[in-house]
């Protein structure tokens, strides 16, 4: 089983969405995981609305620390932008993907985001 880490800031919206498609797509072979340099404690309700048009329930995660992740070594990690921000973690491969954070985005931005997310973590589930 593949273990893979995304990681934003606040872990409220980017890394809940990505965490979110890879349990959609990778299945039983993938243990997906988010969290947040800075996290704010709560998934955005935007995220949660525009998970929901696509059939997913977000309002059942929540917004983690690193501290509140597995300690292992991941097979994955993908940043989301933030930089200098996002701490070291171990993992075979990571990439920064640099996503803008849609929060305040009208709702056909914030989808086109949403959309770029699944796209990314498609090709991901391939490539592991």
């Amino acid at each position: 089983m593949k273990k893979i880490l995304f990681v934003c800031v606040e872990n409220s919206c980017r890394s809940q969405i990505a965490e979110a498609f890879a349990r959609i797509h990778g299945g039983d072979e993938v243990e997906a995981y988010s969290s947040g340099s800075h996290p704010s404690g709560v998934v955005n309700p935007k995220a949660i609305e525009m998970m929901g048009e696509i059939g997913y329930d977000l309002s059942t995660h929540a917004s983690k620390s690193l501290d509140e992740i597995p300690d292992v070594i991941y097979d994955f990690v993908a940043t989301m932008g933030c930089g200098d921000e996002c701490p070291f973690i171990r993992a075979r491969a990571r990439e920064d993907w640099q996503i803008l954070d849609p929060k305040n985005m009208p709702p056909d931005e914030f989808r086109e985001v949403r959309e770029e997310i699944e796209r990314r973590v498609k090709k991901l589930l391939l490539d592991i």
